[in-house]
């Protein structure tokens, strides 16, 4: 009997051969498949559908998929060891990453420069020539890291209490250096070249490519053993460069601000207003700046993973398949389907989408409870719970808690801000007039700008620093542990449910 076995990945049309035996959750992931509990069985996150072949159906399976889905095929991947041949249905299996085409000022200098940011999902670089500013070339990915776990917390259980940090820093090392011969490679340009590397992250992400250990992160208060600027040569990552070339993860300011954030002030000239200004990262960990010339202030909210997809029943990233938007049209409730016709679930900006004209048309009331019945299906089999509203109520509610005690300790409330930034690539795609509605951005639409990858532009402009200069940024900010701010619980309990109508 055959050793080996072929797996046919559908609608990738793709054929992989691998030994019998072998775990789902090692192979899919670089397929697209992802696995945002840390392949627990905890989710639905990785569900695939068996066209032919066979996958046992485990009691942990059980818990998750009902009678029906089990009966139509469908397995988690992060439960499946290949016994026979297998053709697989991949629920998610194209997504796009953001990244940066934007004009900043600079400093000519010789040679190349590769930014990269460092992503807990995606993976972004881009080669840069530092005599023109022109981007020449730029390589996405997933971050491989995200089969252990699609959030920060997850990461760091799997880095500490299962012992795999050591495996994320390398599995991440040996991606990036790839990344950065695909960038010559796809361009034609000289490797000799390449002056310097400039990464930036969130403080999780710093702390596995650096090596430092991630384990205080997992609890109060949060902090990491450092979160500075690291510089390396090439033979101290093991990447077959010249020597000369610099690598840098730079710094952060505390706790989960990291790289990106800090980056992402610079880049917007926060430190030089005059006026309020806010910039807010949307993601699993939320991250709020707020702050002028005089003085800024950081926090991080735990703002689930509702925002992402993740622990939403039908939740999934913005990838074909998923619902990222709903909008009204003469009445009727039109959703919109990336990549195809037929819905496999629901993406971050949908939902906010969803719920937003759902409380318009009075199917959801301003405490999160659905008019009638327990579900509201938004389009073929996809459907939003309850328990759904109430994540997302959190998300929210975390959010909004976290910029209004940062600008009370300004004295100001939210119509005295000049400039709402979102970053990231939700803060990308979400409707800012969704995200007013559901009580997510308490601001007036006209000062809120979509501020696209700024974490990346933060690191492109660090390509051309000689003199360090976010690190005078870095000296204004102070962080603030909102878990610990005495009007936390009394402020959330007010911004937890929709606004009215």
């Amino acid at each position: 009997m055959s050793k080996t076995k072929r797996i046919t990945l559908l609608p990738l049309q793709q054929s992989i051969d691998v030994n019998k035996g072998s775990h789902l959750h090692d192979i899919l992931f670089n397929y697209g498949v992802e696995f945002p509990c840390g392949g627990h069985a905890r989710c639905r996150g990785c569900r695939v559908k068996i066209k032919k072949g066979s996958l046992p159906v485990t009691n942990l399976q059980k818990n998750i998929l009902d009678n029906k889905e089990l009966d139509e095929g469908w397995r988690l991947a992060c439960q499946g060891v290949v016994k026979d041949n297998l053709t697989l249905e991949l629920g998610q299996w194209k997504s796009d990453i953001l990244t940066d085409d934007s004009n900043f000022n600079f400093s000519s200098q010789k040679g190349y420069g590769i930014a990269i940011d460092l992503g807990t999902t995606t993976l972004a670089a881009q080669l840069v020539n530092r005599e023109t500013g022109e981007v020449i070339a730029v390589e996405t990915a997933l971050n491989p890291q995200a089969k252990y776990g699609g959030d920060i917390m997850t990461r760091i259980d799997a880095a500490s209490r299962l012992h795999k940090q050591d495996e994320m820093q390398t599995i991440i090392h040996s991606k990036l250096i790839d990344m950065i011969m695909a960038l010559f490679r796809s361009s034609n340009k000289k490797l000799s070249r390449l002056k310097r590397i400039s990464i930036v992250g969130n403080a999780v992400m710093h702390n596995i490519f650096c090596g430092i250990d991630v384990e205080p992160m997992g609890f109060h208060p949060f902090e990491p053993n450092s979160n500075d600027l690291e510089v390396y040569k090439p033979s101290g990552l093991g990447w077959p460069l010249h020597e000369d070339v610099i690598i840098e993860f730079l710094p952060g300011v505390a706790s989960f601000i990291g790289s990106d954030i800090l980056m992402g002030v610079w880049a917007k000239n926060m430190e030089e207003s005059r006026g309020l200004k806010v910039l807010v990262d949307l993601g699993t960990n939320g991250e709020i700046m707020v702050g002028r010339k005089d003085k800024i202030l950081t926090a991080s909210t735990a703002a689930g993973p509702a925002f992402e997809g993740a622990g939403i029943s039908m939740g999934m990233r913005a990838v074909t398949g998923a619902i990222s938007s709903v909008i009204t049209r003469d009445g009727d409730i039109i959703p919109k389907v990336l990549g195809v016709n037929e819905a496999k679930g629901i993406c971050g900006s949908g939902l906010v989408d969803a719920v937003s004209v759902y409380l318009n048309h009075g199917f959801i009331k301003p405490d999160g409870r659905f008019t009638n019945g327990e579900s509201i299906t938004v389009q073929d089999t996809v459907v939003i719970t309850q328990k759904d509203i109430r994540e997302l109520q959190l998300a929210k509610g975390a959010i909004a808690t976290g910029i209004r005690l940062l600008l009370k300790e300004f004295n100001a409330t939210e119509n005295d801000v000049e400039e709402v930034f979102l970053s990231g690539a939700f803060g990308n795609y979400i409707s800012k007039r969704s995200a007013r509605r559901i009580g997510l951005l308490n601001f007036p639409q006209k000062k809120i700008t979509t501020a696209g990858n700024t974490a990346l532009l933060g690191a492109k402009m660090a390509l051309f620093n000689s003199e360090n200069q976010f690190e005078n940024l870095r000296q204004k900010m102070t962080h603030i542990d909102l878990s610990m701010h005495p009007d936390f619980t009394d402020v959330f309990a007010e911004l937890v449910n929709f606004p009215e109508k």
